[in-house]
């Protein structure tokens, strides 16, 4: 799938972390590709990591100009495991006038396609469903802070909130309908190239000796993507505009609990409807403190369904309905467990983050495992 707001980013892969996950591909989702760079301003500064606040100075000329230089407060935002973020408003101003500007991770254009992320996030603030994006650099993004409380998997459970989510979700999937319907999935190709870019030998040995130890080897993994592959595309679900990367940090309650908003479109792309449902789900286990015994059951996803699907049919869905959608969401879910294996092994060879991304692409491929018998086997009801 900020934060700051998000995992701040996984970074935004599709489009990422939460997310870190473009496209990957030059869809330009109804905008001309030529003009982009007419649409946003580029401000020609490169941020380095070791001065991060001078090079947030040089963007803030330009497209704050009025800002005293010497009165501004920098906030580096941690909690990202792909980028880096830093909230920059003037001493005293008010928390809504913030700027927030991410610095991307080391080598990450490898995973993400940032000019489709661009396009993304213009689009989806059209729609209503994404922040302003005020301004590119060499190496990232200046853009609006959403005031808000970052979700948690406590949170998540309440059904007050969740429901927020589940609506929000279907308004975002209903985007661009007319060429979803006639656009591939991106996720078949996009983990592909993810495969490719996981390396055979890592530089650091004793990352090398870890993933040995404790990761499925790469041949294994290609052999249970052949699997799901085969499986999970006979199961008829619809191809829709999705974050891709909707973890908790991604998502902000605002307007004292009555909405949501996401935010970290680095992975929006057309996708498998039942693929970012079920990607949300395992996002319950929570990032740092990772437990699958959270993983939501089957009375809570019923009722998340229904919502969900309430939204996007614009009626009250049968049982069967809800059910379909509910065998869809959990074999999808697998799918995202190796996605996400497979980014944090590349995550492991190149990012400069702190964050031990070996450890989370064996949790992620010990749960794929764990349920893979069980979420395979379920049946879709008859139509």
């Amino acid at each position: 799938m900020l934060a700051l707001q998000s995992r701040l980013c996984r970074c935004l892969l599709f489009s990422t972390r939460r997310m870190t996950v473009s496209t990957g591909s030059s869809r330009s989702f109804g905008m001309d590709e030529n003009n982009t760079n007419s649409l946003i301003r580029h401000v020609d500064v490169r941020v380095k990591e070791n001065d991060i606040q001078n090079g947030a100075l040089g963007i803030l000329k330009v497209i704050r100009p009025e800002w005293d230089q010497k009165q501004i407060t920098f906030k580096l935002l941690t909690d990202g495991i792909t980028n880096k973020l830093v909230g920059c408003r003037p001493d005293g101003a008010d928390e809504a006038e913030t700027v927030l500007i991410r610095i991307y991770g080391n080598k990450t254009d490898l995973l993400i396609d940032r000019k489709a992320e661009t396009k993304n996030i213009l689009l989806l603030n059209r729609a209503g469903l994404a922040p302003e994006l005020y301004a590119t650099f060499k190496n990232g993004l200046a853009y609006q802070y959403v005031p808000g409380i970052v979700l948690n998997w406590k949170m998540a459970r309440r059904s007050d909130v969740y429901k927020l989510v589940a609506r929000r979700m279907a308004r975002l999937h209903k985007v661009c309908v007319g060429q979803a319907e006639k656009t591939q999935p991106v996720i078949w190709d996009k983990l592909r190239k993810f495969l490719d870019l996981v390396p055979a030998t890592f530089t650091d040995p004793e990352k090398n000796a870890r993933c040995n130890e404790l990761v499925t080897p790469k041949s294994k993994i290609e052999e249970e993507v052949k699997v799901l592959r085969l499986h999970l595309e006979h199961i008829d679900s619809p191809t829709v505009f999705a974050h891709n990367d909707l973890l908790m940090g991604n998502i902000i309650l605002t307007d004292g609990g009555k909405e949501v908003g996401f935010i970290d479109y680095e992975y929006a792309a057309f996708n498998y409807q039942a693929f970012d449902i079920g990607n949300h789900f395992t996002e319950y286990a929570g990032l740092d403190d990772m437990d699958y015994a959270r993983y939501p059951d089957k009375m809570l996803q019923t009722d998340w369904l229904r919502t969900y699907l309430t939204e996007y049919l614009g009626c009250e869905p049968s049982q069967a309905q809800i059910e379909r959608l509910y065998v869809q969401v959990n074999k999808f879910s697998l799918l995202s467990h190796v996605f996400w294996g497979v980014w944090a092994l590349i995550q492991a060879e190149h990012s400069y983050i702190d964050f031990d991304y070996i450890k989370y692409a064996s949790m992620r491929f010990d749960e794929y495992f764990a349920k893979k018998d069980t979420f395979l086997s379920l049946k879709l009801p008859r139509s």
